[in-house]
């Protein structure tokens, strides 16, 4: 998988919308929720151009009757995927456009962590371009190393998680 970073593009909430459509239709009554988080989400962020979406769902194994449905839509069905409890698809192959990270309603951590991680980057702007940034130069350095470039992103990642949470319980 080539990585490469790009300036934010606006034109990523429709594409986002596109897809919510879609997957709203296959799973009507299953679904509570869906999310578009990930960097495509924060405005002004860098980001690698991949539409990462959220969805809460009511029944986390009832989400594997719908994996014709997925395919279909041009998803690769990839299960839990190294997270239990989690469902996750990609669409796209090794020209990724669109990741889907599923939990059930009541996988709590992973859910807030996800919408924490979002909008706090959202909440700060500077941050978030810190951020923008070390992805610019790890795609620069490993521009074919996803375990490299993910494994540069990890502390930062974990720092800003923390906050982020943190932010979220005292924030309201």
């Amino acid at each position: 998988m080539n990585i490469t970073v790009v300036e934010h593009n606006p034109n990523w909430k429709e594409e986002y919308l596109k897809e919510e459509r879609e997957i709203k239709e296959i799973l009507q009554d299953e679904l509570v929720n869906c999310f578009h988080i990930g960097s495509t989400s924060v405005p002004g962020l860098k980001a690698k151009p991949i539409i990462d979406i959220l969805l809460v769902v009511h029944d986390i194994n009832e989400l594997d009757n719908y994996s014709m449905q997925f395919e279909k839509l041009g998803y690769e069905v990839m299960g839990e995927f190294g997270i239990c409890g989690r469902r996750y698809f990609r669409k796209g192959g090794s020209n990724r456009t669109h990741h889907i990270h599923s939990f059930q309603y009541d996988n709590v951590q992973e859910i807030e962590r996800h919408l924490s991680f979002r909008d706090y980057l959202c909440h700060h702007p500077e941050i978030a371009k810190d951020y923008g940034e070390l992805k610019s130069e790890l795609a620069k350095k490993y521009p074919n190393d996803i375990e490299r470039y993910g494994d540069g992103k990890d502390d930062f990642v974990k720092n800003v998680e923390k906050q982020a949470l943190i932010w979220h319980w005292t924030a309201r």
